[in-house]
């Protein structure tokens, strides 16, 4: 398979890889060219299998054979539309800013992200989805990453976030879920908190996670869950906006034991979808002989 073999660190076209250290750069340059980096052949795949389109490669030689039926399949080399690059380990450090320890990049073109509702409806192959998580300007990459990886492992069909939440395809977010940001459906609200009317208008009942006098433990949310709920969840350190739990329908606490009053974002997210999760989905809703009710919230 033919492939492009550097040698330095100054090569134009690099671009899309260099100084992937630098936040304000990469912020800057890569929604203003439609790109994500993906990183590690694993993510990659799940990329690629997704349907995401890959713009170059950058691997070092020993990864080759890892990726070759890939790259054959999306037509990469000189004499395809996608290129591939390869140097050593010294270079590759210095185009990117860090050890590339685990196989290869890949810069891809952002796919188009759907409307609210088209995403709601399309969830579930088609049957609509049930359980839908909100992202109210989660800022960290890590926890990004880690509540779609939730998501993805807990049954959750969809996953919103406001438009000053970080990135989900941002390399770290990818990293962290595994990939399965690219499993989630996801899009982001246009306005906030109003985007939550359109969660309202296709029959979910919004879940705000607050810590307020009036919200209702998480055991109750999950003892009389609807049919359709939107878990919103609250940016590291302040929570959730004063503005967001007034557009909620219901606030919900999770009881804590001891003098700590929450979880971490990522963590408060697992425990929540797994307290919802939908019954007679992949993960059990309840042991045997146990049927989980499914009337309204309320307080």
């Amino acid at each position: 398979m033919p492939i492009h073999h550097l040698t330095t660190a100054d090569d134009e076209r690099l671009a899309d890889y260099t100084h992937l250290t630098d936040v304000a750069l990469r912020s800057k340059h890569e929604p203003a060219k439609g790109l994500y980096i993906a990183e590690s052949s694993t993510v990659i795949r799940r990329a690629v299998a997704a349907g995401h389109r890959p713009r170059s490669f950058l691997m070092a030689e020993r990864w080759l054979p890892d990726l070759t039926d890939l790259l054959d399949a999306v037509g990469a080399g000189p004499d395809g539309d996608v290129p591939v690059y390869v140097a050593d380990t010294a270079v590759l450090e210095q185009i990117t800013g860090f050890h590339l320890h685990r196989g290869a990049l890949a810069a891809m073109h952002r796919p188009a992200l759907p409307d609210v509702h088209t995403l709601l409806a399309g969830a579930r192959g088609g049957a609509g989805a049930r359980r839908v998580a909100v992202l109210e300007d989660v800022v960290d990459h890590t926890n990004v990453g880690a509540i779609f990886r939730s998501a993805a492992g807990l049954g959750v069909d969809a996953v919103l976030v406001s438009p000053r939440c970080a990135d989900p395809l941002y390399r770290r977010s990818v990293r962290v879920s595994m990939g399965t940001v690219f499993q989630v459906p996801w899009t982001r609200l246009t306005s906030w908190p109003g985007g939550l009317d359109d969660l309202r208008a296709d029959g979910f009942t919004v879940a705000a996670l607050a810590l307020t006098d009036d919200a209702v433990t998480l055991d109750h949310l999950a003892a009389h869950a609807p049919d359709r709920l939107a878990l919103v969840l609250g940016t590291e350190g302040d929570g959730l906006s004063r503005g967001a739990v007034e557009a909620a329908d219901v606030v919900v606490r999770i009881p804590m034991a001891g003098v700590v009053d929450s979880l971490n974002v990522a963590a408060a997210s697992a425990v929540a979808f797994w307290a919802t999760r939908v019954p007679g989905d992949d993960v059990p809703a309840a042991g045997p002989g146990v049927t989980a009710p499914t009337a309204t919230v309320a307080p």
